[in-house]
């Protein structure tokens, strides 16, 4: 089955950098769609970005434009977000997801957490001086 397990997250300074990653199994990495989302308590949860089954397709949704970066790498089953220039209104847990099905296209890659069927557990993410 789809297994999912984030991990990178923690306590950091305005401004630095973070890099989470999701490491995936039962499912190849290669032929998948991915997403990163995240969630403050009581608020719904939000597209961060996306990185079609190719890799070579990434979105961002606007509140991660210019500070994310999505990447994966296929032979190590793990999918990144690299966050820069952290702010404290980063502050949330994120969570990798999976689609039951991957899009057709290899460059198509979706940021509505409805598009998702598997979800990790998540990571913390506090930013905080």
């Amino acid at each position: 089955q789809f297994e999912l397990v984030e991990s990178g997250g923690g306590l950091v300074k305005p401004g630095d950098s973070l890099q989470l990653s999701c490491e995936v199994s039962g499912f190849n990495l290669d032929s998948y769609a991915m997403g990163w989302f995240r969630q403050v308590a009581g608020k719904e949860r939000e597209g961060v970005s996306c990185i079609s089954s190719s890799g070579d397709s990434t979105h961002y949704t606007d509140s991660a434009k210019g500070r994310f970066t999505i990447s994966k790498d296929n032979a190590k089953n793990t999918v990144y977000l690299q966050i820069n220039s952290l702010k404290p209104e980063d502050t949330a847990v994120y969570y990798c997801a999976a689609p039951r099905r991957s899009p057709l296209s290899r460059e198509v890659c979706y940021t509505n957490r409805f598009s998702y069927d598997y979800w990790g557990q998540g990571t913390q993410v506090t930013v905080s001086s």
